[in-house]
């Protein structure tokens, strides 16, 4: 029967790719690939012909029966993304599901991962971590995702781009508190790699002197028993959000201290925010 091989390719040095993810691309049909020059250029360096089919975010869908009548032709199929392992931050669980559903085997072919790159590199535990990929730009579904890495026992990887890695360590900075232990890598298995680690707020600092540059994984550390044991004093979060607004801050503003002084979950805070805002007559957004 025919297979769909989910090859990890290198997610910088092409030493890393391993022997049998190379005879799983030299022996399929086609290689279904995120960016097709990408690809071509580590076909390239293996000495390989095979031919390719762009499988991007906006085009996986049309290709779900391509995909599967290739593989009931009896043609073996590798998927890629553009670096790393294949479906992590990338596309690829659409086809996946549709190849299961008809009945075709799925072979994974493990290889390099920044996720567990970054977070044995980090210092960090390893026993216990959460991927949570790229956090959105805005919105509250990033506060959520903020508050569940100010509460996480556990280390907490994250992607994201060099434009915008200043920004989510200093919203980390102010979730977190700024002594949150964290460790930035970048650029990883390339031939300028590097880690900066420290707090917080040594290393938010870092990057607003020093402009990123290249690809980066950001590795939080876990609360500590004693930030997750700190009660809410929800009296003193009404009395700063009392002060806060009287002062001129908009609620949103005022939401924002009241988490970072009082290390109050961002939902909370708000929801505090905006009982006072409504009680007192204070001006909301």
């Amino acid at each position: 029967m025919a297979k769909l091989f989910l090859v990890s390719t290198p997610i910088g040095n092409l030493g890393d790719l391993s022997p049998r993810a190379g005879e799983a691309l030299a022996s399929v049909s086609r290689i279904l690939a995120e960016d097709t020059r990408r690809t071509r250029k580590l076909l390239s360096h293996l000495g390989l012909a095979v031919p390719l089919v762009s499988l991007h975010s906006h085009n996986e869908a049309s290709r779900l029966k391509m995909v599967v009548d290739s593989l009931a032709s009896g043609e073996d199929l590798a998927l890629v993304s553009d670096a790393g392992t294949p479906l992590v931050s990338d596309p690829g669980r659409r086809v996946v599901e549709a190849v299961l559903d008809a009945g075709f085997p799925v072979v994974p072919i493990p290889g390099p991962s920044a996720v567990l790159a970054a977070l044995v590199g980090s210092g960090f535990s390893g026993d216990r971590f959460s991927f949570l990929g790229f956090l959105p730009r805005k919105g509250p579904e990033r506060a959520e995702l903020l508050d569940r890495i100010y509460g996480s026992p556990d280390t907490v990887v994250l992607f994201e781009s060099p434009e915008r890695v200043a920004d989510l360590l200093t919203a980390l900075s102010e979730s977190c508190g700024p002594d949150r232990a964290v460790a930035v890598a970048r650029e990883l298995t390339k031939v300028h790699e590097e880690f900066v680690r420290g707090s917080l707020a040594q290393v938010g600092a870092h990057f607003q002197d020093n402009r990123p540059r290249g690809e980066f994984v950001v590795v939080v550390s876990g609360s500590s028993e004693a930030e997750r044991g700190t009660a809410v004093d929800e009296e003193a979060a009404r009395a700063l959000a009392v002060a806060l607004l009287k002062d001129g801050l908009t609620p949103s503003r005022a939401a924002r201290e009241v988490a970072r002084r009082l290390k109050v979950p961002r939902n909370l805070s708000y929801d505090i925010v905006q009982d006072v805002s409504r009680g007192d007559g204070s001006r909301a957004e």
